[in-house]
């Protein structure tokens, strides 16, 4: 198995990947390569895309951005931080997802460092849908920490399919294992109102969705490939050296970070007041396990009435949008409000690739991408 102490560009005190570094290996194909063979069979996890360059008015977007929302950020990742407290103690190990989890699980860290003067191990692991989890990477974590509890973290909900992965995931563990692992998904925002877990409810813009591996420790998205990967192998990653120059992992963790001192003692009046910090999780219950999944309903709702065959053509809320404005081939991008300040790199995004966006509002998020359907592309 490959152990090798790995932490992208990050601190090794922040982060360790528990990925097999495959960058000599794979190489990237471009988006009309990967649509083909995702849309005829092949599993995405088994290809890289080429990463998008930002241009410079894509990056100030992402610098305004951050500096508009960083107090509210520090307030969410307090919030969600307290209520994994509340939830699960403090005898935890922080297991993000990568990769999108693994600013996260870091604010999270860093957190409880601030306020509880606690240091919980942190490991970013593989989760694949239809695939499952990395059961290695798993095994590795229960052997290095018998006594603590894993609490899953995530950046935010779309359809719920990750949640949906990881639930299933838990369940076969125990069934190989006879371990018992807690599926509760923590996540800054659930769009999809499908974990119990979350900082808001909000489909806001979490900065760190806008870039690929340039703010997530210049890993790629996770690889699963018989290729790459043995049985007893983690997971698979690139590390993204070239890109060192653009790197803005570390600068987005101190940003939010700084903001900790000015929300620490009063971040739950500063929400009541606020303005801006919408459907926030002020309630520390764990006692209603109803979960509406509302966004599911929504989904459907969708793929009814622009006649879309496979749901998996169908990717809701910022985090997911942006992902397939970068990483896809977008046919339509549905939008709540042209006046929504929470769309600004999604316009810009659509604008560069000559995507159409329009209005639609029956929906619980903000916005929402279908991919092109190369089926009908092809008829």
């Amino acid at each position: 198995m490959n152990n090798c102490v790995f932490s992208g560009s990050y601190s090794k005190d922040d982060v360790i990947f528990l990925l097999k570094d495959i960058s000599n290996l794979i190489v990237e194909q471009d988006n009309e390569f990967r649509e083909k063979a995702i849309q005829s069979g092949i599993h995405y996890s088994e290809m890289l895309p080429i990463e998008y360059t930002p241009s410079k008015e894509y990056m100030d977007i992402f610098y305004k951005t951050l500096q508009e929302s960083k107090i509210k950020l520090a307030t969410l990742v307090a919030i969600l931080s307290e209520r994994i407290i509340t939830s699960r103690g403090k005898n935890i190990v922080l297991v993000s997802l990568a990769r999108a989890g693994t600013p996260i699980g870091i604010l999270i860290k860093k957190y409880l460092e601030f306020k509880y003067n606690i240091s919980p191990a942190h490991y970013s692991i593989s989760i694949i849908r239809d695939k499952g989890i990395d059961k290695n990477a798993l095994m590795y974590i229960l052997k290095n920490h018998p006594a603590s509890e894993l609490q899953f973290i995530d950046g935010w909900t779309g359809k719920g399919v990750i949640a949906h992965t990881l639930t299933k995931a838990c369940n076969e563990y125990y069934d190989e294992f006879n371990i018992t692992l807690n599926p509760n998904l923590a996540v800054l925002s659930d769009p999809a109102h499908c974990t119990l877990i979350y900082a808001t409810r909000e489909d806001f813009l979490i900065p760190s969705a806008c870039l690929n591996s340039t703010v997530s420790g210049l890993v790629s998205r996770t690889v699963l490939s018989d290729k790459y990967i043995k049985d007893d192998d983690f997971h698979g990653t690139k590390f993204y050296s070239e890109l060192i120059p653009s790197d803005v992992s570390n600068f987005y963790i101190d940003e939010i970070c700084n903001c900790f001192s000015l929300i620490d003692k009063s971040y739950k009046q500063l929400l009541l007041n606020s303005q801006d910090i919408k459907e926030v999780a002020m309630d520390f219950e764990f006692d209603s396990n109803y979960l509406s999944c509302k966004g599911l309903r929504d989904i459907e709702s969708i793929k009814h009435k622009f006649n879309i065959d496979n749901i998996n053509l169908i990717k809701p809320g910022i985090g997911e949008t942006t992902r397939v404005l970068l990483r896809r081939i977008p046919w339509k991008i549905l939008v709540d409000s042209f006046d929504n300040p929470n769309l600004k790199h999604i316009f810009k995004l659509a604008q560069e690739k000559s995507i159409p966006v329009e209005i639609y509002t029956d929906m619980c998020y903000s916005c929402c991408g279908i991919i092109k359907s190369k089926e009908k592309e092809d008829m």
